[in-house]
């Protein structure tokens, strides 16, 4: 059984398989356009996507406005034809959310997925980018949630204010790498798991298109590794998965061989959780840098960026976006490496055609011997 379409609105898509936003530079233009050409959704990450900029200190916003839209360019000349979308990931805890969501649509990219924080304006930035261009913009509005209450209070502003459903959704659960969107002590409840929580926002999402008369497709995420772990996500409703931790792992990667090696090198057990000046937990790969932070025994240098909305760089302890930068680049004496909880499991470094293969062979095997038990 080969993967099933995912179909978004007026898109379908061969693979129904996201490749989660990853920053700090770890998904860029190449693995985004890499992901695209195998037919799913490459994602950008937008979360200081003008790092490498020479005037990124003393212009913040023009400088990531202008990388921005470099890497989508850059992604669409290395995805002719390609049968799958590209993506930017725009965290709403980034202080220059508004700058990036204009740009990305000036850029008329396919998707927009925006978490981090409730996007509960982001249809007014397309209705904006729509009459600045004196024409219909066709790009795709994707929240990031937690929960099937989140999913409810942006559906609500969205139709109130802009008569305008989310043209899919992607929930993240708390086995996810990177920032999550649960309280510290939620983490390891079962309430909490991936699998309780796609069948309620799957609910949550019947009720919205009744009300707007059309699909809104559930991609979920966190913990997803292998083709039977898609295949049964999807079967409890989800019309899709997004994963991370798997495409960090492939020669496309825009991260550094040393970054892309401390997933190989990290064991079962690797993944810890953060406190981030995002102002929510994170997950990351156990390091002696996190260890020492922890114990107040290394303190990475102050921010120069100024990134986040929620960061006081008077009073936060580290500028995580440094550290995130010095992980991308391979030096991991003064950074670290956001990961999913399966990190441990990663093996070695595949091309994304080989890993998409591989888990369309595994969803292909669990279906088939779903069928056989039925039978």
């Amino acid at each position: 059984m080969p993967f099933p379409t995912l179909t978004i609105g007026d898109k379908i898509l061969p693979v129904p398989i996201i490749q989660g936003g990853m920053g700090i530079g770890v998904s860029m233009n190449n693995l985004a356009a890499a992901v695209a050409r195998q037919g799913g959704i490459g994602v950008i990450a937008g979360a200081l996507i003008g790092f490498q900029e020479k005037d990124i200190a003393k212009h913040p916003v023009e400088a990531e406005s202008r990388a921005l839209a470099a890497q989508i360019h850059e992604a669409r000349a290395k995805s002719p034809g390609a049968t799958g979308l590209l993506g930017i990931n725009i965290m709403v805890a980034l202080c220059n959310f508004a700058a990036l969501v204009r740009t990305a649509l000036a850029e008329k990219v396919d998707v927009i997925f925006a978490g981090a924080g409730l996007p509960l304006d982001l249809p007014a930035y397309l209705r904006e980018a729509a009459e600045k261009a004196q024409e219909e913009i066709h790009t795709k509005l994707a929240p990031i949630v937690s929960s099937a209450r989140a999913v409810s209070l942006i559906a609500k502003k969205w139709l109130a204010g802009y008569n305008r459903a989310p043209d899919l959704v992607v929930l993240e659960g708390p086995l996810a790498g990177g920032h999550l969107g649960f309280k510290r002590g939620d983490l390891d409840s079962d309430e909490h798991r991936l699998e309780v929580l796609v069948p309620q926002v799957v609910e949550a999402l019947k009720a919205l298109e009744d009300r707007c008369g059309r699909a809104i497709p559930l991609v979920a995420g966190g913990g997803v590794f292998t083709g039977e772990d898609i295949y049964k996500i999807m079967r409890l409703g989800a019309s899709g998965v997004q994963m991370g931790t798997r495409f960090v792992a492939t020669w496309e990667c825009d991260a550094s061989l040393g970054f892309k090696k401390t997933f190989l090198n990290a064991v079962p057990g690797d993944s810890m959780i953060i406190q981030s000046p995002v102002g929510m937990p994170g997950r990351a790969i156990r390091s002696q840098f996190l260890q020492d932070m922890e114990n107040g025994l290394k303190k990475p240098p102050k921010c120069i960026y100024r990134c986040l909305k929620t960061c006081d760089p008077l009073t936060t302890p580290y500028c995580i976006s440094r550290a995130l930068v010095s992980a991308q680049r391979g030096d991991l004496e003064h950074g670290f490496a956001f990961a999913g909880a399966n990190v441990g499991r990663v093996s070695d470094i595949v091309s994304v055609e080989k890993l998409m293969a591989s888990l369309e062979e595994e969803f292909d095997a669990a279906a088939s011997a779903t069928r056989a038990q039925a039978s």
